[in-house]
């Protein structure tokens, strides 16, 4: 059952970041310094090792692809057009964001002008896992933003699986498991990988997996080129490679546990939330699941419901453990409080589970640190997973204090210009103060090439 406590009784603990990715390190260290040596060669041995199928060429061609998102419209519809529609709404949202970073130009003083540009990074490269539940969305929330940016390249890694035409050479083989990779056949991923990235766009899709495709597309190999940033969720080995590799890349984050937030007024309804908080703790035994509310009755019937609904969850044995060990109800004597804790904790989704009304708008008002903030009991968290436009790739473990979710932001970098105009009154006054900054930091040339600026 999950722990019901005062908030006089939260424990500083509460309030640290959870990171579970250190056990990977070396791991992680030796499959890069492969990759970087031996190119293709280390993909196929640790392929061979951790997947279950090495094949010939890691490339999945684009009419795979299209076969994919042709076979999945006729076989599964409801599906395939789900896919569309999140992908249609994150790439509306996306656009909006890459139209509010505006290109500038500004005299700041006579004949001194400075400007900003934002540019998009020359190519992108995306990671999807695709292990007990391929992460289908995963492949809009990455590949997206980045076509929204302007990226001239995106490409995506993904575990590879056994093409079809290899399926029955494989089972004579034994092969094709895990433990016993099928080596040698057509490159191939996840059916519903695959037709998600050809609904969004992707230039080259390949299925490689796990940290070596990180390395993989951090250092370039003979097959896959080397990316400007990598984006995109993944196991404490996909987290702790991204970590590893930043500085010769950009990364979008370290995505630590998922967790969720709710604060809840008394008239919220205790399934919904239940339900949300369930949600969250199926991703992983380590997800953490939080309601916050100033009701006694509110946080008894919502510990009630979640047994309840737990019995006929198919992912309880998983929920359960997030429920028993992180899982957590806090009461607190005013919502005001409650703003305080989720300010102090900067969970990765905050709900506000609240009437509409003042109280509601200044507890919005008063909230700061999330990754995603979701507004009214109406707007569920599932929303901004799958498909109300939002992205889903957040920060975790306390991050959202300093950072927020992946954006279009990642695959664009901001620069700035500067142009002079020598004969203006502004330009001399800039070489001047040049020119006695250079002599107190006792950089002699620095004087002198703002000085040659005004000298005749």
């Amino acid at each position: 059952m999950i722990k019901t406590v005062k908030y006089t009784e939260l424990e500083e603990n509460f309030f640290k970041g959870r990171d579970f990715e250190n056990s990977a390190n070396e791991t992680v260290k030796s499959v890069l310094e492969e990759v970087q040596k031996k190119g293709d060669a280390a993909l196929r041995i640790y392929g061979n090792k951790f997947d279950v199928s090495v094949p010939a060429s890691f490339e999945v061609s684009q009419k795979e692809l299209k076969a994919a998102a042709e076979k999945l419209m006729i076989q599964n519809r409801d599906l395939y057009d789900a896919l569309v529609y999140s992908h249609t709404l994150a790439l509306d949202f996306a656009k909006k964001q890459r139209e509010s970073f505006k290109d500038f130009e500004a005299e700041l003083t006579p004949g001194v002008f400075t400007g900003q540009k934002t540019i998009p990074v020359e190519r992108a490269g995306c990671y999807v896992p695709a292990g007990r539940f391929p992460l289908v969305s995963s492949v809009i929330m990455t590949i997206t933003p980045a076509v929204a940016a302007g990226v001239k390249e995106v490409i995506m890694c993904t575990p590879p699986r056994v093409h079809p035409d290899d399926k029955d050479t494989a089972g004579k083989q034994g092969a094709g498991v895990p433990g016993h990779a099928f080596a040698g056949g057509k490159p191939y991923a996840d059916e519903g990988i695959m037709a998600a990235a050809y609904i969004c766009g992707v230039n080259h899709l390949y299925a490689v997996g796990g940290a070596q495709a990180i390395g993989a597309m951090a250092f370039g190999t003979e097959s896959i080129p080397k990316v400007d940033v990598i984006a995109g969720p993944g196991n404490k080995f996909v987290a702790g490679a991204k970590r590893e590799v930043y500085g010769t890349v950009g990364i979008d984050m370290i995505a630590g546990p998922t967790e969720v937030m709710v604060i809840a007024d008394k008239n919220a309804k205790p399934d919904w939330i239940a339900a949300d908080l369930l949600a969250q703790a199926e991703h992983d035994v380590v997800a953490q699941a939080v309601l916050v509310t100033n009701s006694d009755d509110l946080a008894k019937k919502v510990s009630d419901e979640i047994e309840h609904q737990l019995e006929t969850l198919k992912t309880k044995e998983i929920a359960r453990q997030s429920i028993e060990n992180y899982g957590k109800i806090i009461i607190t004597d005013t919502l005001e409080q409650a703003a305080e804790i989720a300010n102090k904790k900067a969970p990765e989704h905050l709900e506000l589970a609240m009437d509409e009304g003042k109280e509601r708008d200044n507890i919005e008002n008063l909230v700061h640190n999330y990754g995603s903030l979701f507004i009214g009991h109406a707007a569920a968290e599932v929303f901004g997973d799958y498909a109300a436009g939002l992205n889903h790739t957040l920060p975790t473990s306390g991050s959202a204090r300093f950072t927020g979710g992946l954006s279009v932001r990642m695959f664009l970098k901001t620069v700035t210009t500067l142009r002079v105009q020598s004969d203006k009154s502004g330009a001399h006054r800039s070489a001047v103060a040049a020119g006695y900054l250079g002599d107190a930091e006792g950089l002699a040339g620095h004087a002198r090439a703002a000085r040659a600026r005004i000298e005749k």
